[in-house]
């Protein structure tokens, strides 16, 4: 795909299935790896759409996985996959697979690591203090707690990320030490809050408590890693309500990270 067809095309196909993209993911996503953005056509039309996108020689996220309902069933997404497969090569391959899909994505060599459920509740609300806006804490620090919680470096990825319209970045100090940080950015309704790192549940309050205080009426969306009981237990704790849920999938091994400073995952996207 070029970057026209992934903002045109996948970015609008994954909203029509409720996915919910923000509104400037398309060219982030694209930015961070080219090549990894897949069209299945067909007399110039598009039956389907994946992408695989690799962050260094380790690891790779499959998303974008979308076939048009009347052509499903004919291979389509076979042929897509072996396409995005033979892009990640040998890596460690992750996705969000949506619970109808997660046996087929079994049947693919993929394995559940944990659930994650996305939980909504109105914006808005005071700022409680405590957090900056990360721009002006130093990038190389960023880097490396971000490195710490995700499986692989994404400079060029996060340095687009942070600076997406619309989009806030806060971090958390202590003790002269990164001890978390968080992104707010708007989407097809309401924003989403992602990713949202932290040393603990409290700091992990303040950053999703002075975020969401940046979206006054509107729904704020947080997607929450089930293998860390703390950010289940502050989800209810914040009165969100569950509205959607995935799988998290790896194939070729299982990465390793902080499970539990995270949060809120960046995206079911890129990962």
């Amino acid at each position: 795909m070029t970057l026209d067809e992934v903002q045109n095309l996948a970015v609008p196909w994954a909203a029509s299935e409720g996915w919910n993209p923000g509104l400037n993911d398309g060219a982030v996503f694209f930015a961070t790896d080219p090549q990894g953005f897949f069209v299945a056509e067909s007399q110039g039309q598009a039956l389907g759409c994946i992408s695989a996108v690799n962050y260094g020689d380790a690891f790779s996220f499959l998303g974008f996985f979308l076939v048009r309902a009347e052509m499903r069933g004919r291979g389509i997404g076979m042929a897509m996959s072996q396409a995005a497969l033979a892009h990640a090569g040998g890596r460690v391959m992750g996705l969000d697979g949506v619970v109808a899909q997660q046996d087929n994505y079994r049947s693919a060599g993929f394995e559940p690591a944990f659930k994650s459920v996305r939980y909504a509740r109105p914006g808005g609300g005071e700022d409680p203090g405590g957090a900056m806006e990360l721009a002006t804490l130093p990038w190389d620090m960023v880097l490396a707690y971000d490195l710490a919680h995700f499986p692989a470096p994404r400079h060029e990825f996060l340095r687009a990320w942070l600076a997406m319209p619309g989009a806030t970045a806060l971090g958390m100090m202590d003790s002269g030490e990164l001890a978390g940080y968080g992104v707010i950015r708007p989407c097809r309704e309401g924003y989403k809050i992602g990713p949202l790192f932290a040393a603990g549940p409290q700091e992990a309050r303040i950053l999703y408590l002075a975020l969401a205080s940046r979206a006054q009426g509107e729904t704020v969306y947080l997607d929450t890693p089930h293998n860390n009981p703390a950010a289940v237990e502050l989800a209810r704790e914040l009165g969100m309500d569950a509205v959607f849920e995935t799988a998290r999938m790896y194939k070729n091994g299982r990465p390793q990270w902080l499970a539990d400073e995270i949060f809120g995952i960046t995206t079911f996207e890129l990962g």
